[in-house]
């Protein structure tokens, strides 16, 4: 299921991410990798923001949707 589907407070791993090279690349700078846990925080105006790897990020709900947990 996407990240986006996550309750808020939910902890799980990275399964998958997709999109283009470039949109990977991007994810995987930030933290974004297979295997990795992440948190849901919030999510409001379109926007959702997540801890991983001991830092919160904020990223786009388009985003969100392509990393699978």
């Amino acid at each position: 299921m996407p990240l986006t589907m996550l309750n808020f407070g939910e902890d799980a791993a990275i399964k998958r991410i997709g999109g283009k090279g470039e949109a990977r690349r991007f994810l995987e700078n930030l933290g974004f990798t297979v295997g990795e846990t992440v948190k849901l925080v919030s999510s409001n105006c379109g926007n959702v923001i997540v801890q991983v790897k001991d830092s919160r990020v904020a990223v786009s709900k388009g985003i969100a949707n392509k990393i699978m947990v």
